[in-house]
């Protein structure tokens, strides 16, 4: 049968769908972005997992969030967030739960006495509003043209070196080493110096499949391995029994188990979002007092000011849409979606929602365009109804992904003007803390810190904005939290 043409009015709407997303302008294909959207799911759809893990304490009154309620809100607002994200700001950047947050949220605020889980919501909910403001009233988009390019670029060499790392520690290619006298190094290889298990053997052939398949600039390269490694995954786990590295129900610890995500199919279980709207926007102020209320609500804002702004100049950098001046487009929008995952994350008691690192994958498969983005953020509703899936991949299977898309980022140190000391000393100390503190915003502070110290010093502090002043006499405090803390009693 002869081949036909389209129709005129299929022919003008897909050319109206080009032409908003812009897939075209961009480089890019239909094709690549739905295997970029898939490809970035696969990288931290874990969250959907690990976010009830972390925020599983009790609080004051010792009422727990559940596992099933925060993995249920967790996968909605990622995905609802996601897909804004990209029907209008039109960019392949995903979101999801922070990590960096959550685990404050989790560890430092909830543990506070007298706070329960509403009155924890309600600080990041505060952080959102006040962010949404900032944003709205043109600070943060000041802040971010205010930063010089050697540092932008410091800060996609840095998060490249990051997610490489998570990628090697999520794989237990590197492990941390316990060590109660604090005297031999922080990590190693594998367990012990040694490369042993099942889990390492998926992560390694991925690993090298991707590479084989990227050299050869092979089409879906990342997806391919991504889901290569995640077939011999359940293959290995339906012989061996490997199991999870950590047992929480029996205690039970395995080295060269898997380390978080078990390749199985669980039962499957209605959503339950009944945690949505669970939030007490005060409850904080009523309990701590105003003045620790506010430290903790101000440390939660930074974290997530620059968070979110050093991901989002290092996503953007390597899809190409940054333009000659080093303007991202439609930054407002970007930064906008950014500050409603706060309200809407902290609304849920999913904590703060935040751009993923992880959504290099998905520009590493070749995603340039928020149609990326929509693919994403359609998997997580689905993973709402089909948690289950959502085990069939393993950390150990989407590592190799991570890894080589640092390793894409990381090429852009070159950009550095090595020179000039005065960039070059505040570049290396943003990406190197990055990965090192296991933090962006704490890369970004030091760097911003270094570099109006060392131009102060050159006696060239004119050159310096006033709004790096500004922020690294914020992030002097950030820094110092600890200390006034102390000082306060608190």
């Amino acid at each position: 049968m002869p081949k036909q043409d389209l129709s005129p009015s299929v022919k003008t709407d897909v050319s109206r769908l080009d032409r908003y997303f812009k897939v075209t302008e961009r480089g890019s294909t239909y094709s690549r972005e739905i295997r970029g959207g898939f490809a970035t799911f696969f990288a931290m759809s874990y969250i959907v997992v690990l976010n009830p893990l972390i925020l599983a304490g009790a609080d004051a009154n010792g009422d727990e969030l559940g596992f099933s309620r925060v993995a249920a809100v967790t996968a909605l607002v990622a995905g609802l967030l996601t897909i804004l994200m990209g029907a209008w700001a039109r960019h392949p950047f995903a979101m999801a739960t922070g990590l960096g947050v959550n685990a404050f949220v989790a560890i430092t605020v909830a543990t506070n006495p007298g706070l329960t889980w509403p009155d924890v919501m309600g600080l990041v909910v505060i952080s959102g509003v006040t962010m949404l403001v900032l944003v709205l009233t043109g600070f943060r988009t000041a802040v971010f043209n205010a930063v010089p390019e050697s540092l932008k670029t410091a800060i996609v060499v840095g998060i490249g070196m990051f997610i490489a790392l998570i990628g090697l520690v999520n794989s237990g290619f590197v492990r941390r080493i316990p060590d109660a006298a604090g005297t031999t190094v922080p990590v190693g290889l594998g367990f012990d110096g040694t490369l042993a298990g099942w889990p390492i053997l998926v992560f390694i052939f991925g690993l090298l499949l991707t590479i084989a398949l990227v050299v050869r600039k092979t089409k879906g390269a990342i997806l391919i391995g991504i889901v290569a490694s995640a077939i011999l995954a359940n293959i290995l786990e339906t012989i061996f029994k490997i199991g999870p590295s950590f047992d929480a129900a029996t205690g039970n610890v395995n080295p060269q188990g898997w380390s978080l995500v078990v390749p199985s199919l669980p039962e499957w279980s209605a959503p339950d979002l009944s945690l949505i709207g669970q939030v007490n926007v005060f409850g904080a102020f009523q309990n701590l007092g105003v003045t620790a209320a506010l430290l903790l609500a101000f440390v939660i804002l930074l974290s997530i000011f620059f968070d979110a702004m050093g991901t989002m100049v290092g996503l953007a950098n390597e899809a190409g849409s940054v333009d000659k001046d080093g303007n991202i487009p439609d930054v407002d929008k970007v930064l906008l979606i950014d500050a409603l995952g706060a309200i809407v994350g902290g609304g849920a008691s999913a904590s703060s929602n935040q751009i993923y690192v992880e959504s290099g994958a998905g520009i590493g498969e070749g995603a340039r365009t928020g149609l990326a983005s929509i693919v994403t953020g359609l998997l997580f509703i689905a993973a709402m109804f089909l948690t289950p899936l959502i085990y069939l991949v393993p950390f150990e299977a989407v590592a190799p992904a991570l890894v080589v898309v640092g390793f894409m980022m990381i090429s852009q140190v070159s950009k550095i003007d090595w020179n000039d000391w005065g960039v070059a000393i505040p570049a290396f100390l943003t990406f190197v803390l990055m990965p090192f503190t296991y933090s962006i915003a704490n890369g970004i502070g030091a760097g911003f810190i270094a570099f109006v110290f060392i131009r102060a010093i050159q006696g060239r502090a004119r050159e310096v904005h006033p709004l790096m002043w500004a922020v690294a006499g914020a992030f002097l405090l950030f820094f110092g939290i600890g200390v006034i803390e102390q000082a306060m009693g608190m």
